[in-house]
């Protein structure tokens, strides 16, 4: 192949990137063709599952978001040098390009786990980008977490785009082996070693 064959490829890939993310980013309910993923009913739970973008969230569910993110990740947070910070976690929570994929138990109509995430152009690659998995203390071990990351596998694969990316903090080993047996990887883009950051990128190839 010659260069100028190599550049044309490459130029076509990434139109192909911006095309899929742009589809992607006009779905109103993009978990609308998979309502395997709208119900969890394992292990115990009877879960509904219900998918919206940030600004159509009930302030309160944004309210609990936080919370639950607080009681999960603030002591990792904190044990590293990144600290916490709840504003910083609040602002980031309600970005309004964020999509939330929240469960919430049948019977009770309690909130159970959320993950937020964005389509998005990372590194000129086209992802699902999730940026919180959070399951309530009660509802954990109990497969809800994998299933949620599946459900932003789906998305990817029908949706054409290259991969999950995630970020984890170091010393989140639950969390870290969590991903890990899902098949996440450290990505290519995490930070180096010698950089010393306090967490890591994984992703999954999807395509």
């Amino acid at each position: 192949m010659s260069a100028l064959d190599e550049i044309t490829n490459s130029a076509a890939a990434a139109t192909a990137q911006q095309k899929a993310i742009e589809n992607a980013n006009r779905q109103t309910a993009p978990m609308a063709p998979f309502p395997e993923f709208l119900k969890y009913d394992d292990n115990g739970c009877s879960l509904d599952l219900y998918c919206k973008r940030k600004p159509d969230m009930e302030p309160k569910m944004l309210k609990w978001a936080f919370k639950l993110a607080e009681r999960n990740v603030g002591p990792q947070y904190k044990a590293c040098s990144l600290g916490w910070q709840p504003k910083v976690k609040q602002s980031d929570l309600n970005k309004n390009w964020a999509r939330y994929l929240v469960a919430v138990d049948r019977a009770t109509k309690k909130p159970a786990a959320y993950t937020m995430f964005r389509f998005d152009l990372d590194y000129g690659r086209s992802v699902v980008y999730c940026y919180e998995m959070q399951v309530e203390a009660e509802f954990q071990r109990k497969g809800l977490g994998g299933f949620m990351m599946k459900a932003l596998e789906k998305l990817a694969q029908h949706y054409r785009l290259e991969r999950v990316v995630l970020t984890v903090l170091k010393n989140n080993e639950d969390g870290m082996k969590f991903y890990r047996r899902l098949g996440y990887d450290i990505d290519e883009n995490s930070p180096d070693k010698a950089d010393n950051e306090a967490y890591e990128i994984m992703s999954k190839l999807m395509l």
